[in-house]
């Protein structure tokens, strides 16, 4: 089995710088060997890419792949905070919310974006307890925002 850095080298996917802050709260805070990461969002270079509501403005491939993008910054912060994705040991959970219209019975497919990223990145290790909410709105007009724990190999 290949690790983490290795997986994310042969997908051919280069993390994104971690992202800042967009308020007063850090994006990392470790107990233990447990990593708390504050909600993300689809963001690159402090800008958002997918905004608006799942089901109207954004088709659900769209809110997926938004999804996707919004992991990939939760990893940057992760191996910033870490030093290594190779230092993470489980995948514990994700709560993630999905900005949509009235009546989109399907967050939790959108929601599959970032899952689905973390079990291709860290194998079994990368499978998770989960919740997919939906949302009316979200900071910043983004359509998905997620938060993570994860579990490291050595305590803080």
């Amino acid at each position: 089995m290949s690790s983490p850095e290795a997986r994310l080298k042969a997908l051919g996917i280069e993390l994104p710088p971690p992202p800042s802050p967009a308020a007063n709260y850090v994006t990392a805070t470790r107990s233990g060997r447990l990593v708390f990461l504050a909600g993300q969002g689809p963001m690159a270079g402090g800008q958002v890419v997918w905004r608006g509501k799942v089901g109207g403005d954004l088709t659900e491939e769209q809110g997926y792949q938004a999804a996707r993008l919004t992991i990939l910054n939760s990893l940057a912060i992760l191996r910033q905070t870490l030093g290594s994705l190779d230092e993470v040991t489980r995948i514990l959970k994700l709560l993630a919310w999905v900005r949509c219209v009235d009546g989109f019975e399907h967050p939790h497919r959108v929601v599959n974006g970032a899952s689905d990223l973390l079990v291709e990145v860290f194998g079994e290790r990368g499978r998770h307890a989960r919740s997919a909410v939906t949302a009316h709105e979200l900071p910043l007009g983004i359509a998905v925002e997620i938060e993570l724990v994860a579990e490291a190999a050595t305590e803080a």
